[in-house]
């Protein structure tokens, strides 16, 4: 048989594939950028091909380098699986979900009692650290993300559609020089959430102000601090219908009334032969029946 390369170095290619970054692939595997980059180099000196095309700050696979992806990586998914079948409690069925915080927190943990109840042999491990949907196989069995879509290679079930909300401090409507028209924007903070960049430019256009501009546009990776941020003055956030109505807070109003339709929906997402693992499919089945809107 002919000698095979390190595991180590297989598994560290494919980290760095998937995810178009060695710091990000280094985070996963509890490495050193630099330990990450010898294994990835002594892979290629192994084939004695570059799998990557390098770049000021990422890394991106180049011919050879999908070609040897997409023959390797469902064998090491497999055999991802097999060990943590081997590993797991057979009383036991556990689930690695990938999800973000306000998500978790306002709609699916409210929730969980009747899921623990139905299957009290399924437990979630929560991850709600970044590159969900990249890191399926690799860490996770299955991502709640919210996107515009979702790679049609993947298995995904969208749970709802929603409006886009532009939500502010209760006193801005209450002051003396209350907020009431889209115009006042100019000298206000708009506040965006990572993983919905285009929010504030569907509001504008649909509401017809193509040319308006905030005094600022500030960005976060938390929808939570999002609403504490745009509830102690900070700015205006725009975020979902749904995350305005969940949230229960006092201090913050709606403004505007103008509606609309977000480019972005939560979408439940996993590999497609992932939904025949028993802890996935008991999860997917709840969720679309207690949680995706109808």
């Amino acid at each position: 048989m002919r000698r095979l390369p390190p595991l180590t170095a297989i598994e560290a290619f494919v980290q760095v594939a998937r995810l178009g970054s060695i710091k990000a692939a280094s985070a996963e595997l509890a490495l050193s950028p630099p330990a990450l980059s010898r294994r990835v180099q002594a892979l290629e000196r192994f084939i004695d091909k570059p799998l990557f095309d390098r770049r000021h700050q990422a890394v991106v696979l180049n011919a050879d380098g999908e070609r040897l992806l997409a023959q390797i990586a469902p064998a090491i998914d497999s055999l991802s699986d097999a060990v943590e079948a081997m590993m797991s409690d057979s009383e036991v069925l556990r689930l690695r979900l990938g999800i973000l915080p306000l998500f978790a927190s306002q709609r699916l943990f409210p929730k969980l009692g009747d899921l623990r109840a139905r299957h009290p042999e399924l437990h979630l491990d929560i991850d709600t650290a970044g590159h969900g949907v990249l890191r399926l196989g690799d860490g996770l069995d299955a991502v709640i993300a919210l996107a515009r879509d979702i790679d049609p290679g993947l298995y995904a079930k969208r749970l709802d559609r929603n409006s886009v909300y532009v939500i502010g401090a209760r006193a801005l409507i209450e002051g003396d020089h209350p907020v009431t028209d889209p115009a006042q924007l100019k000298s206000l903070t708009a506040l965006v959430h990572r993983d919905m960049p285009d929010t504030f430019s569907a509001w504008r256009q649909a509401a017809g102000l193509g040319d308006l501009e905030p005094l600022a546009i500030d960005h976060f990776d938390s929808g939570p601090l999002m609403l504490e941020a745009a509830a102690q003055g900070l700015g205006i956030a725009f975020m979902h219908e749904s995350h305005f109505e969940d949230a229960h807070d006092d201090r913050l109003v709606r403004l505007f009334d103008i509606e609309v339709e977000s480019p972005y929906s939560y979408w439940f997402v996993c590999r497609p032969r992932a939904l025949a693992l028993r802890p996935v499919k008991l999860f997917h089945d709840w969720l679309i029946e207690a949680v995706a809107e109808k």
